[in-house]
């Protein structure tokens, strides 16, 4: 069977709404392969939304490749160099122990936060690709554990920078360990890659502007002192919105005006304080 191309603006993927891309592939589930996703089509409130379960064995370095080719062979991953950085660093070294890594679901972290689904990951740095070459400077608010962050630095390289921001001091911390054992640890020795502790909404000054800022949040509107941090010819992505979302991408031209486009749908946690994060946590 050929595959069937499909609008998906929003995927439910174990209980949890987060983002698909805009073409994703229906594929006969009797394929002779062991690794596929089986999508099963549905309507709810008047929105298209797929049930998806990935069936993945493998750990260490088969499972993170396994990941990566499904992300290809779904149509996720188009850029090669991507897919080189996605299978470099190990996502199993940024998820809780006995956790799912390889899966394309969203995996609680703690502190009522998580860290995205492969196929967005995949997404953002596609979105940014161009903005993450040798030399250049990332911002990543909402670094979580410390996965997206990382594959920044292997793009920008030890002559690049690379800034990981996050209010919950327990994640940083989490996130420069896991970054430690991967092969992203030589940044973080050189200090071509940090992360701090901060409020991602004010951004991080210091080593601004930024040719590319990803925010790992849902915010009610894009924060001022982002647009300000984002270099003339740079790109942000940042999901806006609070239950209807969406994936915005926002270029500033060179004369500081700024154009903006929606990828996608999504679904995200909202970006705030670190109080309102943590609630009853």
């Amino acid at each position: 069977m050929r595959a069937q191309v499909l609008l998906c603006p929003t995927i439910t993927a174990y209980g949890r709404l987060y983002c698909a891309p805009r073409r994703l592939h229906r594929y006969n589930s009797s394929s002779s392969s062991s690794q596929f996703l089986n999508l099963n089509l549905s309507r709810f409130s008047g929105a298209l939304f797929f049930h998806m379960e990935q069936f993945q064995s493998g750990t260490g370095s088969s499972g993170k490749r396994g990941m990566v080719e499904n992300l290809k062979r779904y149509g996720v991953i188009s850029s090669k160099r991507v897919a080189q950085v996605m299978e470099a660093l190990d996502r199993g070294l940024f998820v809780p122990v006995g956790s799912s890594a390889y899966v394309d679901t969203p995996v609680p972290i703690g502190y009522n936060a998580t860290i995205s689904a492969p196929h967005m990951h995949a997404t953002c740095l596609q979105l940014l690709e161009d903005k993450l070459h040798p030399g250049m400077r990332a911002l990543d608010v909402g670094s979580g554990t410390g996965y997206l962050t990382g594959c920044f630095a292997l793009m920008v390289g030890a002559e690049g920078r690379v800034v990981g921001v996050d209010h919950i001091p327990e994640l940083v911390d989490m996130s420069i360990k896991n970054i430690e054992k991967s092969v992203a640890a030589s940044f973080l020795n050189k200090g071509s890659l940090s992360l701090h502790v901060g409020d991602g909404r004010k951004g991080w000054q210091e080593f601004a502007p930024y040719d590319a800022i990803h925010v790992g949040a849902a915010a009610s509107e894009i924060p001022q002192p982002l647009l300000d941090q984002l270099k003339p010819g740079g790109r942000m992505v940042i999901p806006l919105g609070t239950y209807f979302q969406e994936l915005k991408v926002i270029d500033k031209n060179e004369d500081g005006s700024i154009k903006v486009h929606t990828e996608t749908s999504v679904r995200y946690v909202p970006l705030t304080s670190r109080v309102e994060q943590l609630g009853g946590f």
